[in-house]
């Protein structure tokens, strides 16, 4: 895609240059079991088309050509030249066939350069010709590669900015390049045949490189037999290396004097009945035969051969030789090894990848999913010294560690983890996971259910919001580092409302569900702030209100959680977990559904340690639970007097909202401990429920003389009337209890006399 589209689509700055690129590292050729049939072949000649309609109309050629995919460009303004618009795709058709065809151009640049050093001092006319053609060619190369786009490493996008293009180019590669489509031959003969000029040549060698790069590429191709292609590598880097050693065995010889060549290894030789001397004139071909029998039987054989070093320079360099060939021999043999073991990690690869293609075929799924997964499965690949696995062998604490080294600066720049405790950062990074993610590769889907917290590390991703009617999609914000996404449905459970989506390769740091909430018990705190960070990151548009409702009320069930448990530890007695809680950040006046507090739950269950802590914590002695019970009566009914003068020196004073009944009922249940601690809190002896009647009623209907003597001494009055008018004593008397009677009625006495008393002094 041309610079220009770019700036229209992305919005202009640092990436007109670039183009999300979703597709693979390589030419999916390089994974997939599929040959061209008739239809790529058709899309081929239409490429073709459209790059010679574009190249002769002067539009732009830009080519996108990865299958699948189609050829993408932009009309430049009238000002910018053609070169500035010609951007040639690495993936082009027409390019990959320029690259193998220069391949072969290096593999024969990289034999012949040897020979040339070691058996010509100037090229035969037939010779020098093929070598121009072969110079040629590379500067061709050359002046290509100023055109060609390339993948950016870090970002994992297609660049297409001319300037970049060229600045890498000549940054690498181009120097060496160039110095080797220098015609060094026509300049050794130029300058009188000065030997120090043909050192030069072996700048060629840089070529070899492709060779490198291609068997490489072979490598990882599952369609080719990875046996076959590691032993070719192995022979053409034996052959190659022999190769190389033969010419400059032969040089050797040649550089001495021809009144001298007997002291070389080729003019001193004889084998049979045939003599060396004079070995100039011998065939060419039977020249480079007997200096690569040499070369091979020196670096195959251990001892003393039929065929040695006579002067010193050759010595020195079979001495070198020889130290390269135990090199040479130990890499040989350590990848013969790995071959049998099958443990290499590119051998481990392509197994993995021939798996998922057939079940990918098994399951019939459609192309774009089938990319996406061998995409993936490619970046963990050649990003495979970033996996965890690499420190699995190393122990918890130690991973810890460097988990905390690696992520803990990225949690603490998030806004979301903004004003948490050090603790927590320390444990969140120590659950962190890292996953890499390839431009255009859907992170989250708009509407799904989210269980896992990401933090942008490196790269660029989009939110999009997409619209189910008219299947538009709306791009929201771009993330960068220190970003986080998916908080929402994480944290409240609610469905994605946008999709996220790398433009570039991306380095992210994930947090699955299960890890956080354990992180958030031991941290309370911070919980709460995570969610008030939440709370306050969101705009006011529509739509966010909606989220902010979800997350107010995702707050109120946190907090009414954070109740229940500290209820829990309260009612157990916990005493070092309600100390930890209320600590981390628990409200001790906070109640559950039934309108209880921790206060209400400690006093029940006479805690009395768990009282103090909460009353000096702050806790309210008169809350009311949704019965009416505080703190003090809950401790009054469970009987434990300590708590209750705990909660009386706190300030707590009873307060029973229906206390005639309350007191009614205590009566009938004949829990004359409760009635003697409630009056001695101060309650009215004479308190009546709905039947108006008292205490003393109901002590009286059920015969009960202790009860009664105890409330007439509390002051209950003898006098008191229900509804039916009917005193205390008319219902002992009905009961028949005559010791009760006669106790009621000398109370009844006494209370008429002081009840005459007083009118009399009032009056």
């Amino acid at each position: 895609m041309h610079g220009a589209e770019r700036r229209k689509s992305s919005g202009g700055g640092a990436h007109d240059q670039y183009e999300d690129e979703g597709s693979t590292f390589e030419d999916d050729d390089d994974y997939e079991e599929e040959h061209i049939n008739d239809d790529s072949k058709k899309q081929w000649l239409w490429k073709l088309g459209r790059f010679i309609a574009c190249t002769t109309a002067g539009d732009s050629t830009t080519l996108t050509t990865t299958p699948g995919s189609t050829s993408t460009g932009s009309r430049s303004s009238s000002a910018s030249s053609f070169l500035d618009r010609l951007v040639i795709h690495p993936d082009n058709w027409l390019y990959v066939g320029w690259t193998h065809f220069i391949l072969l151009w290096a593999v024969y640049s990289s034999f012949f350069t040897p020979l040339e050093f070691g058996f010509f001092r100037g090229l035969p006319e037939n010779l020098f010709l093929l070598d121009i053609a072969g110079q040629l060619a590379f500067l061709v190369d050359i002046v290509v590669r100023f055109f060609v786009a390339y993948r950016d490493f870090h970002s994992h996008r297609i660049v297409y900015n001319r300037n970049l293009i060229a600045l890498r180019y000549l940054k690498s590669r181009f120097l060496v390049d160039l110095l080797g489509c220098l015609p060094w031959d026509a300049i050794y003969k130029a300058s009188g045949k000065e030997e120090g000029v043909r050192y030069l040549l072996w700048i060629r060698l840089s070529r070899a490189r492709r060779v490198t790069e291609f068997f490489e590429k072979l490598e990882k191709d599952i369609r080719i037999n990875y046996l076959f292609t590691r032993i070719a590598k192995l022979f053409v880097v034996e052959l190659y290396s022999t190769h190389t050693a033969a010419c400059i065995f032969y040089y050797l010889a040649t550089t001495i004097p021809p009144s001298r060549e007997g002291y070389t290894w080729i003019g001193s030789l004889k084998m049979g009945d045939y003599s060396y001397s004079h070995f100039r004139e011998i065939d060419l071909w039977k020249r480079y035969v007997t200096s690569l029998y040499f070369a091979v039987v020196t670096m195959a054989t251990v001892g003393y051969g039929e065929i040695h070093a006579v002067n010193v320079r050759e010595m020195i360099f079979i001495m070198f030789y020889v130290s390269f060939d135990m090199l040479l021999g130990a890499y040989l043999l350590g990848n013969i090894t790995a071959l049998i073991v099958k443990g290499s990690k590119t051998e481990k690869f392509r197994d993995k990848m021939a798996e998922l293609i057939k079940y990918m075929k098994k399951n019939r799924l459609d192309r774009g999913i089938s990319k996406d997964i061998k995409n993936h499965l490619r970046l963990q690949y050649d990003r495979s010294y970033t996996e965890a696995a690499v420190l699995q062998d190393i122990p918890a604490s130690i991973r810890s560690k460097i988990s905390q080294k690696l992520y803990e600066p990225y949690i603490k720049e998030v806004s979301l983890f903004k004003g948490c405790s050090l603790g927590f950062i320390k444990q969140i990074a120590t659950k962190i996971h890292e996953e890499f993610f390839l431009p255009g590769e859907v992170i989250i889907e708009q509407g799904q259910a989210v269980d896992q917290l990401y933090i942008v590390c490196h790269g660029e991703l989009e939110k999009v919001r997409r619209d189910e009617d008219s299947e538009s999609e709306e791009l929201l914000e771009r993330l960068q580092t220190y970003s986080s996404f998916g908080e929402v449905s994480f944290l409240c459970n609610t469905p994605q409302p946008y999709s996220v989506r790398a433009s570039q390769l991306c380095r992210v740091l994930r947090l699955d569900k299960q890890s956080f909430r354990e992180i958030l018990d031991i941290h309370f705190l911070d919980g709460r702030i995570i969610l008030n960070n939440l709370l306050e990151g969101k705009d006011v548009n529509t739509r966010n209100k909606l989220l902010e409702s979800d997350i107010i009320l995702y707050i109120g069930k946190h907090e009414m959680e954070l109740v229940m448990k500290v209820n829990c530890a309260a009612y157990d007695g916990d005493f070092y977990r309600v100390k930890r809680l209320i600590g981390a950040g628990a409200d001790p006046n906070k109640m559950d559904y039934d309108g209880r507090s921790p206060l209400h739950v400690a006093a029940s269950k006479g805690f009395v340690d768990i009282t103090r802590f909460l009353i000096e914590q702050g806790a309210a002695a008169e809350m009311s639970d949704k019965y009416g019970n505080t703190p003090l009566l809950e401790a009054i009914k469970n009987g434990h007097d300590e708590v209750g003068s705990l909660l009386v020196k706190a300030g707590a004073s009873l307060a029973v909202d229906d206390a005639g009944d309350f007191l009614c009922t205590t009566a009938a249940r004949r829990n004359m401990e409760l009635l003697k601690r409630l009056l001695s809190n101060d309650i009215n002896p004479n308190a009546k429920n709905y039947d108006q009647r008292s205490p003393l009623h109901v002590a009286a209907s059920e015969g009960l003389y202790p009860m009664a003597e105890f409330l007439l001494e509390a002051g209950a009055s003898v006098l008191s009337k229900d509804r039916w008018g009917r005193t205390p004593l008319d219902e002992a008397r009905i009961g028949g209890n005559k010791k009760l009677i006669k106790l009621l009625e000398v109370a009844r006495a006494s209370q008429l006399s002081d009840f005459s008393d007083h009118s009399q002094e009032t009056g």
